[in-house]
């Protein structure tokens, strides 16, 4: 099923993320449910798939509306997902009951808060025992996508974890060609980070990149070239690593290791990779998925504002904002 990278780049990366005008629907084949999982994992076990996923929207969300029409609207993706999993539609800001796997009765919205669900689209997929096999936060390009449901409908998960899993792919993802892209407020070598003992005066954000990464490049000529994001940036500390380099750095922490070797520690397997630690090193949210002008927008503020101080649920922080 996996196809090449290159066929991902373009319009599936790039588009605005402003909320919609018109409200969300969830696709027709999507399963009618009462949401008590027990019972949909039993029927889905029953009719011979791998589990279930769980996704998690909001009706004016332009991330939802990108993974259902340009991921769910290509006929192979669609077609391998309804082959293998129940799909459940759960509203983030909905007043649905859902039952979980042990009984316990939320509504929607508290439900994907008590899960973390942190950006919209979120994906958990569960094995047909109920574990939480993988999680998308947000939304990722279709070859990223095919690749996350191979990798739990043929059952990967058991042997190794997605970032593994993606770096061995036929289509490799890792690319030797080609730097990172510069910005003039990325600090330079050697990356000592560690706040653990004398704290910063600053958020410090670390950004995860890789050489000729198409959605890094996106980022940086789209977002990151604007007044307001440089702005923002620039009240931070700002470093940029490699996903799979060998550089040396001293984790916010304290620990030394590589910046290769912090992302397996942290399971980061998407390029780029925006991780966010207040002044102590304690990470606030990381952005590890597709992210363009006003979710980044966004994020910033809700770090330079302190907010995260006093309300940790981002999706509740922005619903006020």
């Amino acid at each position: 099923m996996a196809q090449g990278v290159q066929a991902d780049q373009g319009p599936d990366l790039n588009f605005d993320d402003r909320p919609l005008d018109e409200p969300l629907t969830h696709p027709d084949w999507f399963k009618l449910s009462f949401l008590d999982l027990q019972e949909d994992l039993q029927d889905a076990a029953r009719a011979g798939k791998q589990g279930l996923i769980l996704y998690f929207g909001q009706k004016y969300c332009a991330y939802c509306k990108a993974l259902l029409e340009r991921n769910f609207g290509k006929a192979d993706i669609r077609g391998y997902t309804r082959e293998h999993f129940d799909v459940l539609g759960i509203d983030i800001h909905g007043d649905r009951g859902v039952t979980d796997l042990e009984g316990r009765e939320w509504t929607e919205r508290s439900f994907s808060s008590e899960l973390g669900t942190v950006f919209t689209p979120t994906l958990l997929f569960l094995d047909t025992q109920g574990r939480e096999v993988l999680r998308l936060p947000g939304y990722y390009p279709p070859y990223t996508f095919r690749a996350a449901l191979e990798y739990v409908a043929d059952g990967h998960y058991r042997q190794e974890d997605f970032r593994s899993y993606l770096a061995r792919a036929e289509v490799p993802l890792v690319f030797e060609a080609g730097g990172l892209n510069h910005q003039d407020f990325f600090a330079t070598p050697p990356h000592m980070l560690d706040r653990s003992r004398w704290p910063a005066s600053r958020p410090l954000v670390v950004f995860f990149e890789q050489g000729d990464c198409h959605a890094c490049d996106i980022l940086h000529t789209g977002p990151l070239e604007q007044a307001a994001i440089r702005e923002q940036l620039r009240r931070m500390d700002t470093v940029q690593l490699d996903l799979w380099g060998n550089t040396p750095v001293i984790t916010p922490g304290g620990e030394r290791t590589t910046d290769g070797a912090w992302a397996t520690e942290l399971g980061l397997f998407y390029a780029p990779t925006l991780l966010f630690f207040d002044e102590q090193g304690r990470e606030i949210i990381r952005v590890d998925s597709v992210t363009q002008f006003f979710r980044l927008r966004s994020v910033l503020e809700y770090v330079l504002s302190g907010d995260y101080r006093e309300q940790p649920d981002y999706q509740q922080w922005r619903g006020r904002h």
